[in-house]
């Protein structure tokens, strides 16, 4: 070694204990990864810490709560199960280990697969497309069940209903939810309500469950029944996690059986509710019709009189008309001898007697002069004629 060379970096365990996770989570994607589950452990914090083992070899791995809230199935010490995970290391300890995000029993694989081609199948045939769906009758005359007599679901289902609308029929169609005839056995409940038309809605349901346990729901048989139905069908079918070909055909998916049977029902307390608001409103706009009416009464009353005030008005009236004759009268015998005085007048009027040929005479201070006494020559005089007139001086009085 040289005595000039650099020195080769010294790495804390730490730094190394990263470099090596980075590099683990850099070069794996997240993997199915299948084997058998060894020291299951569940911490008070909710995560899962176990092993997972073949014949030669074994992996430490932790499933986290948030992660593991999803499981359908509680793991055990033995079970073979597949997990979805990313490699990483623990670098506090410096442990090689799988992170897993899910976990399903071994074999279920062929399961999700069957699912997912079904699945894609019917969608393109349009079983799934939001045009086919049926609307759920507001008022159902009885609602039908398709599940089995000892299910569970059976009795929340019932007591929803018991509570919700206790004045609807409930017809039970029985069928197996789970095992090899069930699915057959829930294909001929649902042609079964469909052919006795006894129902306006079915309710096909069961409780929660591993795939497994659901798996004749997702079966063909199942889903050409629901979507051959001509009852509007709601699907309440395992938790609200759980998914299946039913839920995906049906005219609508609950997330639980309870709510299935909220759905399918009306809620008679919300109706009473309702009846009782449209009742007291009916009840004010009687009142106010019955108001305006008696207030329109009320004016018609006031204008009609009885025959004696009749009597009364149109007396009064023959009284005044009575009085205005009276008057008109004196008026006409005032213009009678208003009459007659004009045509005195026009008589003693001047005008008319210059009209035939007089005239009239004044001096300058104004006044008439009807005799020529005292007038003297030069003397001025205003002559009116019976049209025009003339200023004139005298020559000679005679």
């Amino acid at each position: 070694m040289s005595l000039f060379a650099p020195p080769t970096p010294v790495l804390t365990v730490s730094d190394l204990n990263r470099r090596v996770r980075i590099l683990l989570e850099n070069q794996f994607e997240t993997l199915w990864v299948g084997g058998e589950l060894s020291g299951v452990k569940k911490a008070p914090s909710g995560h899962w810490y176990f092993c997972l083992k073949d014949a030669a070899a074994e992996i430490q791995c932790v499933m986290y709560r948030s992660r593991a809230q999803f499981l359908d199935f509680r793991p055990e010490n033995g079970q073979q199960v597949e997990v979805r995970a990313r490699v990483t290391l623990y670098e506090p300890r410096g442990t090689y280990q799988l992170t897993v995000d899910e976990m399903r029993k071994a074999g279920l694989g062929a399961l999700y697969e069957a699912f997912e081609k079904l699945k894609a199948k019917l969608e393109a045939e349009g079983l799934f497309a939001p045009g086919r769906k049926k609307p759920l009758p507001a008022f159902p005359r009885a609602i039908g069940i398709v599940t089995s007599p000892a299910a569970a679901a059976l009795r929340d289902v019932l007591t929803t209903l018991s509570r919700r609308a206790p004045m609807v029929p409930v017809v039970i169609y029985p069928a197996q939810v789970q095992g090899e005839t069930a699915a057959a056995q829930l294909a001929r409940a649902i042609k079964a309500a469909n052919a006795r038309a006894e129902v306006d809605v079915l309710v096909v349901c069961r409780g929660g469950g591993s795939l497994e346990d659901l798996w004749a729901f997702n079966e063909e048989a199942v889903a050409r029944a629901i979507a051959a139905s001509r009852l509007p069908i709601v699907s309440g079918v395992g938790h609200e996690t759980d998914f299946s070909i039913c839920d995906f055909v049906a005219d609508v998916r609950a997330p639980t059986p309870t709510a299935a049977a909220a759905l399918a029902s009306p809620d008679r307390e919300a109706l009473c509710d309702s009846v009782e608001r449209l009742r007291r409103r009916a009840a004010r706009d009687i009142t106010r019709i019955v108001e305006r009416a008696s207030q329109r009464v009320d004016g018609a009353a006031r204008r009609l009189l009885t025959p004696a005030e009749r009597l009364a008005r149109n007396r009064e009236r023959v009284v005044q008309l009575g009085r205005r004759l009276r008057r008109a009268a004196t008026l006409r015998d005032r213009e009678q001898r208003v009459g007659a005085l004009r045509t005195a007048l026009a008589h003693l009027d001047p005008t008319q007697v210059l009209a035939r040929g007089y005239s009239i005479v004044r001096d300058a201070s104004g006044h008439v002069r009807v005799t020529s006494a005292g007038l003297a020559a030069g003397d001025a005089l205003d002559i009116m004629f019976s049209r025009g007139g003339a200023a004139v001086k005298v020559d000679k009085p005679r």
